[in-house]
């Protein structure tokens, strides 16, 4: 009977010493009467090798991506501290915030839209469709400033009375926290939001 990984159960990064014993196992209790043919010894010496070949090439992809692995963090430090322009929740604390909606080209009228963190909608503002920016005063729609915490924006676009599109209302917040994981790089912004960074539209020191 040969041995090989499939056979054996084992893993093709099982160590090399473990295959060796088999082996040498396997000879001294093979039947005398039908003693291993040199042929199969050799298949299996091959098998054997292959293995071990396997596995420190394993521990080199291994070690590399460690490798990868700390450059990539090194690359992540550099966006700590920038001011990355998102469409994510605005942190709101009272202070006038600047955001940069996005509107239909053809649109006539826009609203920007402000939802609470349960998704109630707080406030629905007139914003000139087009505008390039809007200093937005966090107020609901009383104009009672809203409580701190986290905020959704975006915004309608109009032709006429219909809704043609809706759209972004993006602002800049900081980076604290760059990260990796298996959807990619997750940048953390100040306050908490969390933003793929291929979301990000500009960046800024």
């Amino acid at each position: 009977m040969s041995i090989t990984p499939a056979a054996s159960g084992l893993k093709p990064d099982t160590n090399y010493q473990t295959f060796l014993t088999m082996l040498t196992t396997q000879m001294r209790n093979q039947d005398p009467t039908s003693p291993m043919e040199s042929s199969d010894f050799a298949v299996q010496l091959a098998t054997f090798s292959g293995v071990e070949q396997q596995t420190r090439t394993n521990e080199l992809i291994e070690g590399l991506g460690a490798k990868l692995d700390a450059l990539t963090l090194s690359d992540l430090s550099s966006w700590l501290g920038a001011q990355a322009l998102v469409d994510a929740p605005v942190p709101v604390d009272g202070s006038t915030i600047t955001l940069f909606p996005e509107t239909a080209a053809n649109a006539d009228g826009a609203v920007l839209v402000v939802k609470d963190a349960s998704g109630k909608v707080v406030s629905r503002t007139d914003i000139a469709p087009g505008a390039q920016s809007v200093e937005w005063v966090p107020a609901d729609q009383a104009g009672t400033p809203l409580t701190a915490g986290r905020y959704t924006l975006g915004v309608e676009s109009y032709l006429g009375q219909t809704m043609i599109s809706t759209g972004p209302a993006r602002h800049y917040a900081t980076v604290a926290e760059a990260r990796n994981d298996a959807s990619g790089t997750i940048l953390v912004m100040k306050g908490g939001a969390e933003v793929p960074a291929g979301q990000v539209a500009a960046l800024k020191r």
